[in-house]
């Protein structure tokens, strides 16, 4: 399915007079509002090609229907996204879940909806069918040198999908660990995993990068041989220059200091980039911005003041990866990654208001108080009609999850693809 320009037009025509107020009361209160509009346009979140179905839990997996059946239509979904949001204009590819029969019909049909090729992603955390070695016991950590080395030709393999398809970095996220005390020797984990992430950034294209990523647990609940930021942030000081820490927001115990992780992470030029979700508990993978939205917030503020030249990342060259991770168990799937977007922006254009130069001032004389006053009249600021004129500018919907639901795109989608479709993936 590919949106008419027309359709988007003729949608937000209805709602341009109220938008205009909302705008005109905006710029009459917020300064710098045309300087946000333009940084938000500039700004991009991939969305994964196994966000694009139903997501499942053990217990179960329920679809909702018209769900992509093949990379082809996983790729129009998210240029359906994008032309609603202008703001998802990448896909990040999971292998071997999706790799293309032809790279050049791909590279092709997704240019036709405005999209490049974000990081791809390794798979060793499943066994594959007519797979030689098992990953049960791990398998850059594994005891058994066949596993290892299946592994890591696995993570060459990607990188070689990748580069057929003009992505320049690879995400690296490791299940490895153990579920008992005795069960592994941490040193020996380190070690192996370290040897193997150095034969895979050996392979790493001149211009590309790595992504390490770290989880606190599960599947293993003792030890986890990359579960944390430090031990990631060991991985890449260890591995070189084109090695960066990855932080996913669900990917910490309950109540870590994120915020804090990434402006050290940002401050050692280690910071490579982020997967959006939030949590309740755990590693909930839900809607970004829904249970925590002052954290995420705090974290664009850290993002914002630590944007500097020789380590950008909102643009150019060296700039993060940004991508959306999170599985849709009770929700149509694009409907929510429009909500995640507009959280993400949202948030963005929160930390841009923030009174740097009045904050240093209240930080270096110890005002407490005024510290917080600061940062929440920038959170509770309504930056709505900015990330609303920044999308209409661009050519997308004032209100893309209205439009979505009031032309029946997901009855549209089960009517061309059925009812019962299943996406590859999770």
């Amino acid at each position: 399915m590919q949106l008419q320009t027309n359709q988007i037009d003729q949608y937000n025509e209805d709602l341009l007079k109220r938008h205009q107020a909302k705008w005109a009361f905006a710029t009459s209160e917020i300064e710098n509002a045309e300087d946000i509009v333009k940084q938000l346009a500039q700004f991009q979140i991939a969305i994964p090609s196994w966000a694009l179905g139903t997501g499942g839990t053990r217990f179960g997996r329920f679809s909702g229907g018209g769900e992509p059946r093949t990379l082809e239509e996983k790729i129009e979904d998210v240029g359906l996204l994008h032309a609603l949001n202008r703001a998802s204009g990448a896909i990040s590819l999971h292998i071997p879940w999706d790799i293309p029969s032809n790279y050049q019909a791909i590279r092709t049909l997704a240019a036709q909806h405005g999209l490049r090729f974000d990081a791809v992603n390794s798979n060793t955390f499943q066994d594959q069918p007519n797979q030689a070695e098992t990953y049960k016991f791990g398998s850059l950590q594994n005891v058994n040198k066949a596993v290892r080395q299946q592994a890591i030709a696995h993570n060459i393999e990607v990188i070689r999908h990748g580069v057929e398809l003009g992505s320049q970095s690879l995400t690296v996220w490791l299940s490895d660990g153990s579920c008992f005390p005795g069960q592994l020797n941490f040193r020996k984990a380190f070690e192996n995993t370290l040897d193997g992430l150095r034969e895979i950034y050996a392979a790493l294209p001149a211009d590309w990068k790595m992504f390490v990523e770290y989880k606190a647990f599960e599947p293993n609940f003792y030890s986890t041989t990359v579960g944390d930021w430090g031990q990631s942030y060991l991985y890449a000081s260890k591995l070189g220059e084109k090695a960066y820490t990855l932080v996913d927001l669900g990917h910490h115990l309950p109540n870590a200091n994120i915020e804090q992780i990434v402006s050290l992470l940002l401050m050692e030029e280690k910071l490579g980039g982020f997967h959006f979700n939030d949590s309740k508990y755990g590693d909930d993978d839900l809607t970004a911005g829904s249970i925590k939205p002052y954290q995420l917030f705090l974290i664009f503020n850290e993002l914002v003041s630590g944007n500097q030249p020789n380590n950008p990342p909102f643009g150019g060259e060296g700039a993060f990866g940004w991508m959306i991770d999170a599985s849709h168990n009770v929700k149509d799937p694009l409907e929510d990654l429009l909500q995640s977007v507009e959280a993400i922006m949202m948030a963005y254009a929160q930390a841009l208001l923030i009174d740097r130069k009045a904050l240093e001032i209240a930080q270096n004389e110890n005002d407490v108080a005024l510290c917080q006053e600061i940062l929440q009249h920038a959170f509770r600021t309504d930056v709505r009609p900015l990330v609303a004129e920044a999308r209409l500018r661009a050519g997308g919907a004032l209100n893309p999850l209205a439009f979505f639901r009031n032309q029946k795109m997901r009855e549209s989608l089960i009517a061309e693809r059925g009812r019962l479709t299943v996406a590859t993936g999770l």
